[in-house]
């Protein structure tokens, strides 16, 4: 009773502008986690400043604190955290002290903890709406909670707690949201069981950033300067950076479980990458459009390797978690707290534009911003002291979104003057007067048009406003969760045995986590200070002896990261000796997964490889179109030829598909091919054959106990695979043994027990074809990673 005469009193008084306008609706703002850290240091400002904003909006407002402590201990913590509320400075202190007064009074604590305790607060607030006549606009529950909480939380609000038809739902989640694609996957489907998709918010704060929020309205109000240079024809490099001084003590149980790259990386720092790379949609407003434009710009994004990072761990980390989380003295921590990322877009925009993703704890600063670095082809004649800021072509051309703290202190925008003035909105940027002493990225403020907000905001407040206005795009859909994981996960998997960088911290750092680009990934610029390490004990049990040879053949055995490098230099070796030899490299590659990698990294990292004096041969091809995905050709032209540049002439895709059939033997496709070959190829012998295996010993299209191809004619033949699709065309045994070299890529635990079991077979290539393969003349080099080779 007490709440609903304090709301007709609002409704009234406190300031609405007329009873007309409070048919609107009422909204009921649910805070679960009332009493925790979230809630007391940036939640229930945020909520008090919405109040604020909206107070006349012709809405009205209850606000619902809850959390598991019981009802007066709860309500004696939550009001000490209401008391301590204040308004901005530029509010009237009469009008802010009657507003805080309605907020307190429109606010109130609830123990929720069952499912009862949920259907008492569904009955309360349709009660109160009842009693005062008013209408339900819609619900907002945030869950400030720990994460393994949702589903609980969800099936009660679900079942118990949900408005009345008509009336919206808005739930809003804090990070993490799983820590890699499988966890992630795990808890989205598991959500979708209770909400709509348009119901849920999940919160990334450093899209309440203003700085963050700005950039895709920047880029829309500045069209006309960006358009012609906002590609990679006239950016440099992009620089993505949160810097931090603080370390994790403290907080070391979270941090070991997710590292730098899940904090901050995975999260803050692709948002703000994917509002620099996405094309622009027709209206920034549109949050469907937006969204969808963010996804295109992930599936854009090369796939991350091992060698894409550089990592780090400040000394004093390892103590930390030995004595917060009770560990051993000789416990090893792999956790990252400094992380440098490379990444590459294949865009037509921003193809070959290298983005830096950095962030680090016990650093020497607390800054962040994105800093995107024009090319400069310019020489000045004039001397640098006479050259002024805004006409000489000399000076660096960059745009900085400075999200906050560092030199400036404060979030900016800042163009150099030697790009253009851009177009701000003045009644939310003004433009700052440049402090003389003040330098940025070692240009003085005054080579720059500098622009800070007119008010300055904490992020969650702006994103409390944005669920209240229901703006989608400020939050992660399922569908950009997942594809960011997706994007980060290969990364964790490939470096949770990497070594890490140790660094004092702070100033001390000096240049010792500076990095730079190196062959198409990233490498610490100085080398690391010797350290005596005291590694765990082994014990002989713990080795395995490593053979160099496998099936009587040089082997070579690495992780698989580590394989594929030696691998595709292996190849290069190979094909440069070729060429000197005869002028020209003949190249045959197999299909399926596991050389995809390899393709990729020879497209990335081999420059050197003769691609105009190489001819690509395929080893095998399902009989399906060349533009379908199960395509053998498909998949070589994404990874590899549409990357590199090979003759048109030089490139031989299997001929499935003749006369709009596929595979039709008297179409005569394999003797086709088999005549190019014996016309192209000298003597038709390969220069390299790559070949894999599958789990059932099959190698190429060559499968057990096929009628064809395992010896005499025809070179290449027609097959059936025992797996969809069926059909497929194949280079023999007999031609592939006359090759000079023939190369067998084996990845992955899924194929250990053929390797073991293809260990200890002889020559029975009609129970394992690859077991007949055995180069007449040339020389046959197993490429085993340690997965597929120990299990």
């Amino acid at each position: 009773k007490m709440l609903g005469r304090v709301l007709w009193t609002v409704l009234l008084v406190g300031a609405l502008q007329s009873l007309a306008e409070a048919s609107q609706g009422h909204i009921s703002v649910v805070l679960l986690g009332a009493t925790g850290d979230l809630a007391k240091k940036y939640l229930w400002q945020g909520l008090f400043q919405l109040y604020m904003d909206q107070v006349s909006s012709g809405h009205s407002f209850t606000f619902h604190g809850a959390a598991l402590a019981a009802l007066e201990p709860g309500q004696r913590l939550m009001f000490d955290v209401l008391k301590k509320l204040s308004c901005p400075p530029d509010e009237a202190p009469n009008r802010c002290a009657v507003l805080k007064d309605q907020f307190l009074k429109l606010s109130q604590y609830h123990q929720l903890s069952t499912a009862e305790n949920y259907t008492a607060l569904s009955r309360e607030i349709e009660a109160l709406l009842r009693q005062e006549g008013l209408k339900e606009a819609g619900r907002i529950f945030y869950f400030s909670v720990p994460p393994f909480a949702y589903t609980e939380i969800a099936r009660h609000i679900n079942s118990s707690c949900r408005p009345p038809p008509g009336a919206w739902l808005r739930v809003v989640l804090e990070k993490p949201f799983g820590h890699d694609l499988q966890s992630a996957q795990q808890l989205a489907a598991e959500l979708a069981g209770f909400f709509r998709e348009e119901e849920m918010y999940r919160v990334d704060h450093y899209l309440g950033k203003q700085a963050v929020a700005h950039i895709l309205p920047f880029r829309d109000q500045n069209r006309q300067f960006l358009d012609p240079i906002w590609n990679r024809h006239h950016v440099e490099r992009v620089e993505i950076v949160l810097k931090e001084t603080v370390d994790a003590k403290g907080r070391t149980s979270f941090y070991e479980q997710y590292g730098v790259i899940r904090d901050v990386l995975q999260n803050h720092l692709t948002e703000a990458l994917m509002f620099l790379i996405m094309e622009l949609p027709a209206n920034v407003s549109r949050a469907e459009e937006v969204l969808q434009h963010k996804l295109q710009s992930f599936q854009s994004l090369w796939g991350l390797e091992r060698n894409s990072a550089v990592l780090g761990q400040y000394q004093a980390y390892a103590s930390q978690v030995q004595e917060e989380l009770q560990q051993a003295q000789d416990y090893v921590s792999t956790t990252p707290t400094f992380a440098g990322v490379l990444i590459h877009s294949d865009s037509l925009r921003w193809e070959g534009v290298p983005f830096l993703l950095t962030s680090g704890k016990a650093l020497d600063e607390r800054v962040g911003y994105a800093r995107v670095l024009f090319k400069n082809r310019a020489y000045c004649t004039q001397s640098e002291t006479l050259r002024d800021a805004g006409h000489s072509q000399c000076k660096a051309k960059q745009i900085i979104f400075y999200f906050g703290h560092g030199a400036l202190n404060t979030p900016a925008v800042l163009v150099s003057r030697n790009l253009f003035r851009p177009v701000m909105p003045k009644d939310s940027w003004k433009e700052a007067v440049a402090q003389s002493d003040l330098r940025v990225f070692g240009q003085p403020l005054s080579d720059y048009y500098v622009y800070s907000p007119v008010k300055e905001r904490d992020a969650y407040s702006v994103l409390i406003s944005n669920i209240y206005h229901g703006r989608k795009d400020f939050f992660i859909t399922t569908e950009n969760l997942l594809a960011s994981w997706g994007f980060w996960t290969p990364l964790l998997d490939s470096i949770s045995r990497q070594p890490l960088r140790l660094y004092p911290g702070g100033v001390e750092n000096q240049h010792l986590l500076d990095f730079e680009m190196v062959s198409g990934g990233l490498a610490f610029a100085l080398a690391e200070p010797e350290e005596l390490l005291n590694p765990p004990r082994q014990m002989p049990s713990d080795y395995k002896a490593i053979q160099s040879k496998y099936r009587q053949s040089p082997l070579v055995s690495a992780w698989s990261e580590d394989l594929i490098s030696r691998l595709a230099s292996d190849m290069e070796e190979a094909a440069l000796r070729s060429v000197a030899r005869s002028g020209q490299f003949h190249l045959a590659l197999s299909g399926g997964s596991s050389p995809a990698v390899l393709f990729q990294r020879l497209a990335r990292h081999h420059y050197a490889f003769p691609w105009k004096h190489t001819h690509i041969w395929l080893v095998d091809e399902r009989c399906v179109p060349l533009t379908d995905s199960e395509s053998n050709f498909f998949g070589l032209h994404r990874h590899l030829l549409q990357s590199v540049r090979v003759p048109y002439f030089n490139i031989h895709p299997m001929p499935v598909h003749l006369n709009r059939r596929l595979c039709v033997e008297e179409d005569r496709g394999a003797e086709l091919y088999a005549k190019d070959i014996v016309a192209l190829v000298a003597n038709a012998s390969f220069d390299l054959v790559l070949l894999g295996v599958g789990t059932d010993g099959h190698t190429a299209s060559l499968f057990p106990r096929s009628e064809s191809g395992l010896e005499g004619a025809p070179a290449v033949v027609l097959t059936e695979s025992p797996v969809k699709p069926h059909q497929r065309m194949s280079l023999n045994l007999p031609l592939i043994n006359k090759a000079r070299q023939v190369f067998v890529l084996v990845l992955g635990k899924g194929k250990h027990d053929i390797t073991t079991l293809l260990s200890r077979v002889g020559h029975e290539p009609r129970k394992w074809p690859i077991s007949g393969v055995s180069p007449s003349s040339g020389q046959l080099v197993w490429y085993v990673d340690y997965d597929a080779l120990l299990g």
